[in-house]
């Protein structure tokens, strides 16, 4: 004979329910069968595996019945028991023995033990209830709270929650469905499982008919005698236990020998050929659908499972959507075994315990309705992955019915754990490993260091899941960003978790379920957390090891002007170098004459790191430029600091630079001009013949004056200084360094814009660049006019200073030849007055006209601050009245002002 150890697992089997039952192995047989049913399923129940907390029940129970010396050698055993390895499964062993310990109290009742036995091996999900679960007054087989380890209580989140509802509440169980129902006693209330279905089942009967969903009659009192007609069946026609063994295979996805797939109307159809009472087919039709709800769902889970491109959100909806049909199946396995069980038995469809077609519509109510929802789910996420699915989900739990709420709530906890993951990893590591572009947060490997905060990260819009907002998303965002920033740009190698501690993770479903409901609430605070703080210290290490802020005022004080001293000394050097053409400047000779400048000015107190990037720069020579067209400062920025002073930005400061330097040369030419005049005043008072020509000079050199000096006045404080102001405050507000920049292209856009640099203003900069050259050309005009009455006074005076020294040698003075040839290059000289008028009437035309026209588009410019700009430039109406068009526009605007005051 083969010892214990050798015997197949089936022999052992059926020995155990010989041993449980007390009956032979030929008695025994359909208890052996479901056995090894249950034995073979693949469902488990979830129940915690913990060896120490079942010694410890056992040792409960023996002290209870007043067994404390049993309970001592037991727990020596099962210490002895632990340092051997003969078992490898202690824990089972030990959860069996408690299992038999807890039989009803009345021992000869063999079939309540068998109940309670295998009551408890019924599988469970540890998140949802079971499908076969239902109310109490609904014939539910709920777990017990010890031995059987079923409860009576119902769940709501599980597909297989068979509660009936109708509009106005819960259905009433049918009174069919009630009959047979146990004594209800104080002890039977107490009783587990295993007895009150052992109260439920005849004595001849099976045991496996326990599971059976309807009750059975009381077997210690006679037959309830029921209330149920039977119509009588026609001739050929198909009986309603066939229909019921044919609506099990439909639920499944399987054609049955009556009921099959149509192709051409997509449905579960009754063949038109059975015979077949109506109210049969029209309820076959109904429970088929739950066929139909079955199939959509599982084409789309085994279409997608294995579709490793469809990402790991993808893959955690299709696994949400195979623990709704694992439910759905158990359901199903417990249908066919009271099925299986009714045809070994023969037992009558016309019973109370039997399979009926209106019993499974009442009990398939609620997994149908779950069906629903997860086959209209199912449709609308066709054609989406990531956090687009994910959003298509959060849209459907916008829904008043709470169990549908519960269900999709919980496939949106599975749905989001991977991208709550990605989430956690980007904003405390600044890792993103999105591999099938799942995440709202996308970066492009192609972009260089020096573009990095730019362009390698940006957001999918469509990937943002509808429960997280467009400033969360934003704030997500820059928080990776920074970290990569700090690590692979500023070299920054300060580990995350100093810079903001990390928060537990959303490790499960679980915690991302939590995390989700309290959206609001805690992730909105470790969003806020996380952002703050990392912007924070990215802000500190800008400021303190890349002198950010102080980039920015050299910016201001160099390229935009700002330091007055440096900049007029600098063109004062520079003047002898900008008057030659630009063929023939030399950049080392300029840069030179730059540090000069800065050791003579305060510059020279500016921090080294500033002054090192100061430079001078060339542009590119037209023909016939000279030094001033082409000479410009640069400002050399690379590493962090570049990031805010992009290559964009810097031509934006080279634009103004250029504009500033030639309005502040028309300044300074101006000065010039102004200052020859002053001091040829005195020594051409002895020419009276130069004093119109000289005085229209004064006139149009003080217009010139007048017109730069409110155009300086508008650039240095309305333009420069307020929107420095501006950019000043915003700066020191900033969050974080999206802000910084941001404040900092509005700065460049107002003063290109403000300073006529824009593509709007274009007609405006020409007609300033045109009074700009005609204020050259009136310097060159002046300096000839100076020259030449110069000459002409020099030669007077040693004229005359040759006469005296003869009369005082007592000679003549002159000779009459001397004396005409002096006459006649007088008179030469006075007839080159008239052209030089002429020549100052023309110019003082010309630049009065394009003052003009300036004016008239100054007026009919929308920027207020311009328009504002020509009032001062024509205070007290002198070109008004030579322009019509400019009276027009001036009356129009202060028509404007005096109905808006």
């Amino acid at each position: 004979m083969a010892t214990l150890d050798q015997k197949s697992p089936n022999v052992l089997l059926q020995s155990l329910c010989c041993r449980i039952t007390g009956k032979s192995e030929a008695e025994v047989a359909h208890q052996f069968q479901y056995a090894v049913r249950v034995i073979g399923s693949n469902y488990a129940p979830t129940i915690e595996r913990d060896e120490f907390l079942v010694s410890e029940k056992i040792k409960k129970e023996l002290l209870k019945q007043r067994r404390e010396a049993d309970a001592a050698l037991f727990s020596e055993l099962h210490r002895k028991l632990q340092t051997q390895s003969v078992l490898k499964h202690r824990w089972s062993v030990l959860y069996l023995l408690l299992s038999l310990s807890e039989d009803p109290r009345k021992p000869s009742s063999r079939v309540g033990n068998y109940g309670a036995l295998f009551a408890q091996a019924l599988p469970r999900d540890a998140h949802s209830t079971p499908f076969y679960c239902t109310r109490p007054q609904s014939l539910a087989l709920g777990y017990s709270e010890r031995g059987a380890g079923l409860s009576a209580s119902v769940g709501t989140s599980g597909i297989s929650s068979l509660g009936v509802y109708t509009l106005n509440g819960p259905t009433p169980t049918p009174q069919s469905l009630l009959a047979g129902q146990p004594p209800q006693s104080a002890a039977g209330a107490a009783q587990p499982l295993g007895s009150r279905l052992a109260w439920t089942l005849p004595v001849s009967c099976s045991p496996s008919s326990a599971l059976a969903l309807p009750a059975a009659r009381p077997a210690l009192g006679p037959p309830a005698p029921s209330t149920r007609v039977v119509r009588p069946r026609r001739d050929g026609e198909v009986s309603e236990a066939a229909l019921v063994r044919d609506i099990l295979y439909v639920f499944q996805g399987i054609d049955g020998k009556f009921i099959k797939m149509s192709a051409q109307d997509n449905c579960y159809k009754i063949d038109s050929k059975v015979v077949l009472c109506k109210s049969l087919r029209d309820t076959s039709s109904r429970l088929a659908e739950l066929g139909w709800l079955h199939n959509k769902v599982r084409k789309y889970t085994d279409a997608r499972s294995l579709d490793r491109a469809f990402g790991l959100v993808g893959q955690s909806f299709c696994a949400s959507l195979h623990q709704e049909l694992k439910e759905y199946y158990r359901l199903l396995s417990v249908l066919h075994s009271q099925l299986q069980v009714e045809d070994e038995q023969g037992v009558n469809v016309c019973s109370e315990s039997s399979l009926t077609l209106r019993r499974l519509l009442v009990w398939m109510y609620d997994p149908k309705v779950r069906l629903k929802t997860l086959a209209a789910l199912v449709d609308f996420c066709q054609g989406r992955k990531g956090g687009e699915l994910a959003s298509a989900v959060h849209s459907y739990g916008k829904t008043g019915d709470p169990q549908m709420r519960a269900l999709v709530q919980h496939i949106l906890s599975l749905v989001s754990h991977p991208i709550l993951n990605f989430l956690y990893r980007w904003i405390y590591d600044g890792e993103l490993e999105d591999t099938y572009h799942e995440f709202f947060v996308a970066s492009d490997p192609n972009v260089k260091t020096d573009r990095l905060w730019h362009d390698k990260y940006s957001l999918r819009k469509s990937m943002i899941p509808s429960f997280i907002t467009m400033d969360q998303a934003r704030k997500v965002l820059l928080i990776g960003k920074s970290i990569n920033f700090l690590h692979q740009v500023c070299h920054d190698r300060t580990p995350p978790g100093k810079i903001t501690p990390a928060s537990t993770s959303a490790d499960t479903p679980k915690d991302a379920a939590e995390l989700l409901s309290d959206l609001e609430g805690a992730f909105q605070e470790k969003i806020d957390a996380a952002y703050f703080d990392t912007s924070k210290y990215l802000l500190d290490v800008l400021n303190r090891n890349y002198l950010l802020l102080e980039h920015l005022q050299a910016m201001r004080r160099y390229l935009l002007l700002g330091q007055g001293d440096f900049i007029r000394h600098l063109m004062d050097l520079l003047k002898p170098e900008l008057v030659r053409p630009a063929t023939t400047l030399y950049q080392h000779n300029l840069t030179g004459i730059l540090e000069t400048a800065v050791r003579a000015t305060n510059a020279q107190f500016d921090n080294a790191e500033i002054l090192k990037r100061l430079d001078v720069r060339l542009l590119e020579v037209s023909p016939g430029d000279t030094g001033w067209d082409v000479f410009s400062l640069d400002y050399h920025v690379d590493g962090p600091i570049a990031t805010v002073f992009t290559r964009e930005c810097m031509g934006h400061y080279l634009r103004v630079f250029n504009f500033l330097w030639r309005a502040k040369r028309m300044e300074y030419t101006l000065t010039d001009i102004w200052k020859g005049q002053m001091c040829n005043a005195k020594l051409l008072k002895t020419m009276p013949e130069l004093s119109g020509v000289l005085h229209q000079c004064h006139i149009l050199a003080s217009e010139m004056v007048h017109f730069i000096h409110q155009m300086q006045y508008y650039i240095t404080f309305e333009v420069l200084e307020c929107s420095w102001d501006e950019l000043w405050n915003k700066v020191q507000q900033a969050q974080d360094l999206d802000h910084i920049i941001a404040a900092h292209d509005v700065f460049l856009d107002t003063i290109i814009s403000r300073c006529l640099l824009d593509n709007n203003s274009r007609s405006l900069l020409n007609q300033l660049r045109a009074i700009f050259d005609q204020i050259i050309e009136f310097q060159s005009a002046q300096d000839s006019l100076y020259r030449s009455a110069l000459e002409e006074l020099t030669l007077r005076l040693q004229y005359e200073e040759k006469k005296r020294k003869r009369e005082e040698e007592g000679q003549w003075g002159v000779t009459a030849e001397q004396e005409a040839e002096e006459k006649k290059r007088i008179q030469e000289f006075q007839d080159t007055i008239p052209k030089m008028r002429s020549q100052l009437r023309i110019l003082t035309h010309f630049y009065q006209s394009i003052v003009q026209q300036f004016l008239v588009l100054l007026m009919s410019n929308p920027d207020e601050s311009l328009r504002f700009l020509s009032f001062r430039l024509d205070f007290n109406e002198h070109y008004r009245a030579r322009e019509p068009r400019l009276r027009a526009s001036l009356g129009a605007t202060r028509g404007r002002r005096l109905s808006n005051i």
